[in-house]
């Protein structure tokens, strides 16, 4: 995680109607594609490096409206790939992974996420851990906080993303803390009853409800019409 950083990086935003469109597509693409947000464990109630794992499309967009949730300034480190695609997304938080500097300055402010893996990688265990995060969280004074994410399909129509964080690490702690993390989320899911809420876990973001929770009104309209009744 080396390189120099982009001047103006941290300079404020133009076209502020740019970025609030921006952000609230992000939150309906959240809202309305997945059946909620659920968190479970201690959230950072200031600067921070969050060090998650990457398995989802969804992982940045599910820590952005947690991090909104709870009132924090959120920013995120990408691939300079996946940002060279989408340069807006600038707008609402990210950065390129070399842009160690302004990385800094955003964790003393908010949460910065910084995927150790260092890029989208399959779903399953951890794989590898980079050295960016521990590099960051040195320079800028701030825990080091381990999450683990996993987005799932259980017993609703929509997928659920699932958070479990832990408590602040030591950089040398990292790779053991965030394995074991998703070991026990995985766990959590493994043992859950699909159609029931997650045990533990806190809705933090709304999502789209299932049609099997909610009666809409072809449902009641054809149950009316033949007298079926449960």
């Amino acid at each position: 995680m080396t390189g120099p950083d982009r001047p103006g990086t941290d300079a404020p935003q133009r076209h502020a109607w740019a970025t609030g469109l921006l952000s609230l597509s992000i939150r309906r693409s959240v809202r309305g594609g997945l059946g909620g947000v659920w968190v479970r464990g201690p959230l950072p109630g200031g600067g921070a490096v969050l060090a998650p794992n990457h398995h989802s499309w969804w992982d940045g967009y599910v820590l952005r409206e947690v991090a909104l949730a709870c009132g924090q300034p959120f920013s995120v480190l990408m691939t300079a790939r996946q940002l060279a695609r989408f340069p807006f997304l600038r707008r609402v938080g990210a950065l390129r992974a070399d842009e160690v500097r302004a990385g800094v300055r955003r964790a003393r402010a908010g949460w910065l996420v910084v995927f150790p893996e260092g890029e989208l990688r399959p779903a399953g265990p951890l794989r590898g851990v980079q050295p960016g995060a521990a590099w960051i969280t040195r320079h800028a004074g701030v825990p080091l906080v381990p999450a683990a994410l996993r987005v799932v399909l259980r017993g609703a129509q929509y997928p659920e993303a699932f958070v479990r964080v832990g408590p602040p690490v030591a950089a040398a702690d990292l790779p053991g803390a965030l394995t074991a993390l998703l070991a026990e989320l995985d766990a959590d899911l493994l043992g859950s009853d699909p159609e029931a809420p997650l045990a533990g876990y806190l809705r933090l973001v709304p999502g789209r409800a299932s049609r099997s929770d909610r009666v809409d009104w072809p449902s009641r309209l054809l149950a009316w019409l033949t007298g079926d009744r449960a």
